[in-house]
């Protein structure tokens, strides 16, 4: 091997945002915004990495234990992990790593940036096991969200490992099933805010599992995956306020998730739209993830002919996506017009190596 090329894509959550660190079922796709990474033999025996796209370079000696440089080194814990399982480098690579994923942005450029890195390491590497597109999926997250007991699910690393549309379940063992759903009509818009993800994730999730904690106080036999909401309402007004809205927004999610998988299978996308619209309502009004920004996006975007859409990701900032079959241009425009940047992407693969 003289230099090899690796690439996985980033990905918009469609429906089931927030549910998947609760072991709740979301349906997500791989777009075909990507993160690339290429390598090439040198004789210094260790990996030196430049990332143009943040302005970073770093040097990296494979073959010994990895210590992290901070609580997000996924380059280092890729390694670490594949370290376990007996994989090795005895040569050095120049490698470049870049893309066109917004980045902390909510598109999963972290995440489709670690897929690609133990692609590219299983590739470069000696005593590689044998692996599949999911098990890729299974040891960036190990690297990503086990290594450092960061909160999050497997959503992410599915779509950049596997790609195309999921209907993933996030409950251990975890597995993701394919679906059939047209490639094109959608555009994400990209707001320009930072947003703070462990914060938001962490947050939520604190939120939410206090709620499930005071209702199964009233309701012993509560299941957040199974126990209809029309059984919940009464011990619901019991509730502390906001541990109260943040469960009653993940609750009616988890009904329109399992509404939308019937829609999707039935290729309604007049239905489809107006079920992602749902989805927002309870992510801006019960999970509070919008901004004024991302209202004016999605707003535009409505306008402009879009069927529905939504934020997208944990949410304070990054972007949406509007669902707009046949009218992407037009949603573009809009989404320009009111200071966001878009893309118009299409349904992509997952990771690959590229010959």
């Amino acid at each position: 091997m003289q230099s090899i090329t690796a690439s996985a894509p980033g990905r918009i959550c469609l429906f089931g945002e927030h549910q998947d660190y609760l072991g709740l079922p979301v349906i997500a796709a791989a777009v075909d915004l990507r993160i690339e990474g290429s390598a090439k033999l040198n004789i210094q025996n260790q990996f030196a990495i430049n990332m143009p796209d943040i302005g970073e370079s770093v040097t990296i000696d494979p073959n010994v234990p990895q210590a992290y440089g901070n609580h997000r080194d996924y380059l280092r814990s890729s390694i670490t992990i594949l370290r376990r399982l007996g994989v090795s480098w005895p040569l050095g690579l120049d490698i470049t790593i870049g893309g066109n994923i917004p980045i902390n942005a909510g598109v999963s450029s972290s995440s489709a940036m670690t897929v690609m890195w133990i692609r590219l390491l299983l590739e470069a590497g000696q005593n590689s096991p044998e692996f599949d597109s999911e098990q890729i999926a299974r040891w960036a997250f190990a690297a990503e969200v086990t290594e450092f007991g960061d909160p999050g699910g497997m959503m992410d690393h599915f779509c950049a490992a596997v790609g195309g549309v999921l209907h993933i379940d996030t409950r251990p063992p975890f597995s993701a099933k394919s679906l059939a759903f047209p490639r094109e009509g959608f555009v994400i818009g990209h707001s320009l805010e930072p947003k703070a993800t462990l914060e938001t994730l962490g947050s939520r999730r604190r939120e939410v599992q206090l709620g499930i904690d005071q209702l199964k106080s009233q309701m012993p036999h509560f299941d957040l995956a199974t126990t209809p909401l029309s059984d919940c309402e009464t011990s619901l007004k019991h509730l502390d306020a906001v541990p109260r809205k943040r469960l009653l927004a993940n609750l009616k999610n988890r009904d329109i998730t399992q509404s939308a998988l019937n829609v999707i299978e039935g290729h309604d996308a007049v239905k489809f739209g107006q079920l992602l619209y749902q989805h927002h309502l309870q992510l801006r009004d019960g999970l509070e993830l919008s901004t004024p920004k991302l209202e004016s996006m999605l707003d535009a975007s409505m306008t402009a002919g879009a069927l529905g859409g939504k934020v997208n990701g944990s949410g304070g900032g990054g972007t949406m996506f509007a669902f707009a079959p046949g009218k992407q241009e037009a949603v573009a425009d809009a989404i320009r017009s009111v200071g966001g940047v878009p893309y118009i992407v299409s349904v992509d693969k997952g990771v690959r190596i590229h010959l």
